[in-house]
């Protein structure tokens, strides 16, 4: 079997750059389908019909139900071809840019993922997580290719709650064990192959940015400002951890959280927390070292 790697065409980050979003869409559509939380285009919607502006495009702008499941994507996938758009943007969170992703490969046009918070791994990604309407892990939607362009405008991702932040970090804990461990076995990446250096260089990466940078991080966000940690962490949580769980492989890690999304009372916590939790719980299965364990641990604190 071949070592593959794989990653979005474009990966573009830093401050104020959804701004510039119209520059990079035009070059894949005219008529923009805009999946977008009604919180979310009150806070940026209009940095979006701003950059547009003088371009001749008609955007198309539709509010996110909340859940990416089979019934949400079949939906948007009617309106999309309905109102005849021919390039799928999602802007927010992960469940959006998986859903916007799914549309896009039904209705065979390019996607571009813009990230207003960077609390899970999912933009970069050739993968769609499906849910139930009722937030239960149902199936993964494989996906041919991986996004056209990801946009990351760090001054946006600065201002939402820490929490989110954090969560994006526990979410990318779990990258460079889980390579690990799908090297070890020889086991078959999400992206259809072995390991290349490359993949488990950037999953050791991840994790080496998270330990130094996402304490300061953290603080960084509570007080309101973008520091370079910030920009670290944000690309750790994005683009290092996206590229390493997708050409690194899936472990104990995330089955244990796809299990809890199964138990009610875990469905208030985020998807990075219940990860955080599988990562702890994988390296206590593979009896890891215990230098090791109180590292980890004391950073989850």
């Amino acid at each position: 079997m071949a070592n593959i790697i794989i990653s979005p065409s474009k990966y573009v980050q830093g401050k104020g750059e959804l701004a510039n979003i119209a520059q990079y869409a035009t070059k894949l559509g005219k008529k923009p389908f805009i999946l977008i939380s009604e919180g979310g285009k009150k806070r940026v919607g209009g940095i979006i019909e701003d950059s547009f502006k003088d371009t001749g495009c008609e955007l198309v702008f539709e509010a996110f139900h909340g859940e990416c499941s089979k019934n949400e994507i079949n939906r948007l996938v009617a309106i999309v071809k309905e109102k005849g758009c021919d390039l799928v943007i999602g802007v927010g969170g992960g469940k959006i840019f998986d859903t916007a992703k799914a549309v896009a490969y039904y209705v065979e046009s390019p996607v571009i993922v813009c990230p207003t918070i960077a609390a899970t791994d999912a933009p970069c990604s050739a993968l769609t997580v499906v849910y139930t309407d009722d937030g239960v892990f149902e199936e993964y939607l494989w996906l041919p290719a991986n996004p056209n362009l990801v946009l990351v405008d760090t001054d946006i991702i600065a201002k939402a709650p820490a929490r989110l932040l954090v969560s994006g970090m526990g979410d990318a804990l779990a990258t460079y064990f889980e390579a690990k461990a799908c090297q070890a076995s020889n086991a078959t990446s999400c992206a259809g192959g072995h390991i290349t250096i490359a993949a488990i260089t950037l999953a050791k990466v991840c994790y080496q940015t998270l330990i130094e940078e996402g304490v300061k991080a953290k603080l960084a966000v509570e007080a309101g400002v973008c520091t370079t940690a910030v920009e670290k962490v944000i690309e750790a949580n994005t683009l290092l951890s996206g590229m390493g769980f997708e050409s690194g492989g899936l472990a104990g890690a995330h089955a244990i959280h796809n299990g809890l999304t199964c138990i009610k009372d875990c469905h208030h916590l985020y998807h990075g927390e219940k990860v955080a939790f599988g990562t702890l719980t994988q390296l206590v299965l593979e009896n890891a070292d215990e230098d090791l364990l109180d590292e980890v641990i004391t950073f989850c604190m």
